[in-house]
């Protein structure tokens, strides 16, 4: 009690904008400990949930038209599909770690494969992860609901299959109870998502992954160029392709025979991106000077993402808000939102002197 005494001697009105749900919890919590509401200490929520009415004290709430709200989601993302596509890309990749699909449930990782497949209309393949559970009869149920929007490969997350503590023999094992319960002839790939700890597969690991004939692709977020040429040297000739996700290793893996990049400064300037995959054998000296800018504009790009990415996106007209479920807005503060715009004019800047 001295604690709230302290503080509400110093604040007389705080406003809490909290769903309802935690909102009637701290409510509750604050009358056990005799602090009066509204007359100390007010609330208020939000989603205008119906139960608000009567609880006592009531609580006033903040109504959202959540169904305008969707739309505009929608209407974002099928504007960033679009920009992808009219940008170059080869593919897209749904239900990843910048998809926040730890934050989403399955019907919403589902839902999100389905309408990328289908808003992509043939243009370009759709891949999609989607497994987040701790248990293998979990993560393959997650898969097999994914793998059933149509999407042209399914992608495992390689630290879904064992405990960072565990080792290469249990992810193995792991692996293979996995595959018994998918469809064999469901493409395959791996992704070394960071969240919610990096696990990048070995080359030996990845050689017996490769010999299946079941595995297509690879995000690698290794970083390291030595162990990237180790697993393109153990698939060569197989049909698992390896894509980095790590700009400054980038053109130097492209040499050793990787099939592209899979990463998310892509979000800032995917056509770069493309140029660079397309024509670093064409053109090596003005790709040297690509894969250099790219590298010191990642950088500023991984400073505050996702919310700088959608801040960038907002400013090209495909976004509506830059809210993430993973980072508060108020990250990106003034300084960060300038860099961003600093970095938006130096790309236009290196298009059009290179003219890429």
């Amino acid at each position: 009690m001295e604690f709230f005494k302290e503080i509400l001697g110093k604040i007389w009105y705080i406003l809490y904008p909290f769903l309802f749900y935690y909102a009637v919890m701290l409510m509750s919590d604050f009358l056990d400990r005799g602090v009066r509401i509204p007359e100390d200490i007010s609330f208020t929520g939000f989603d205008d949930d119906y139960t608000a009415r009567i609880v006592r004290p009531k609580l006033t709430t903040i109504r959202q038209d959540i169904r305008e709200k969707g739309r505009i989601a929608v209407d974002s993302l099928e504007k960033l599909i679009n920009w992808y596509i009219e940008n170059g890309v080869a593919g897209l990749f749904a239900d990843c770690q910048s998809s926040e699909m730890f934050f989403l449930s399955l019907e919403e990782r589902v839902e999100l494969a389905r309408f990328i497949k289908e808003k992509a209309a043939g243009r370009v393949p759709v891949v999609a992860s989607g497994h987040i559970s701790d248990m293998i009869e979990d993560q393959a149920e997650e898969l097999n609901a994914v793998a059933g929007t149509g999407v042209d490969a399914v992608i495992l997350l390689t630290n879904r299959l064992a405990a960072e503590e565990e080792s290469d023999e249990v992810w193995l094992e792991n692996l293979k109870k996995l595959l018994a319960l998918l469809p064999e002839d469901l493409a395959l790939g791996f992704y070394e998502c960071p969240y919610p700890y990096k696990r990048v597969i070995s080359p030996e690991l990845l050689e017996w992954c490769a010999n299946t004939g079941r595995f297509y692709f690879i995000k690698d977020t290794s970083c390291d160029i030595h162990n990237m040429e180790a697993k393109l040297a153990k698939i060569k000739g197989s049909n698992l392709k390896l894509f980095n996700a790590n700009s400054s290793t980038l053109l130097e893996t492209l040499k050793l025979g990787g099939s592209g990049f899979s990463g998310v400064m892509a979000n800032f300037h995917a056509d770069l991106y493309v140029w660079l995959c397309e024509n670093y054998e064409k053109e090596p000296e003005k790709a040297r000077t690509v894969a250099d800018f790219l590298t010191i504009a990642s950088m500023i790009e991984r400073q505050v993402y996702p919310v700088n990415a959608k801040f960038y996106q907002k400013s090209i007209g495909n976004f509506a808000s830059i809210h993430t479920r993973t980072k508060p807005a108020e990250l990106l503060n003034e300084t960060a939102r300038l860099e961003v715009d600093q970095l938006t004019r130096l790309t236009d800047f290196i298009r059009k002197e290179l003219d890429v």
